[in-house]
């Protein structure tokens, strides 16, 4: 599951995000705690628990205290918003400019597109 590019605790942080945008979990639903998600992937407890703090800043996991965390209700709604900011910003934009510079209208990618589906 985990590789060399990013920081653990990241990439926990990336695999729960996914799993709510697959829908493996659902808002409102208990994902497990950091000691059992370290205990799981053999991992320090602190770095899961790094990963987790972090999904709990962005709003993507709340905390029930006593009983565990907890998918936000919105989290699924507040991922795709996120993801579809970030793919315009890292995919369309850079695509766009190069299909300008090579002399690519705005038409063709249209065309080319619609005739993809």
């Amino acid at each position: 599951m985990f590789h060399d590019r990013s920081p653990i605790y990241v990439q926990i942080a990336d695999g729960i995000k996914n799993d709510i945008l697959g829908g493996s979990l659902e808002e409102d639903e208990q994902v497990m705690s950091t000691n059992q998600y370290a205990a799981f992937y053999r991992i320090n407890p602190a770095t899961a628990a790094k990963g987790f703090a972090q999904l709990v800043d962005e709003g993507v996991l709340y905390k029930k205290r006593g009983i565990g965390m907890f998918v936000s209700p919105d989290a699924r709604g507040k991922l795709r918003a996120a993801r579809r900011e970030r793919f315009f910003a890292e995919v369309v934009e850079p695509m766009l400019d190069e299909a300008e510079r090579v002399g690519i209208s705005t038409d063709e990618i249209t065309h080319y597109l619609g005739s993809r589906r």
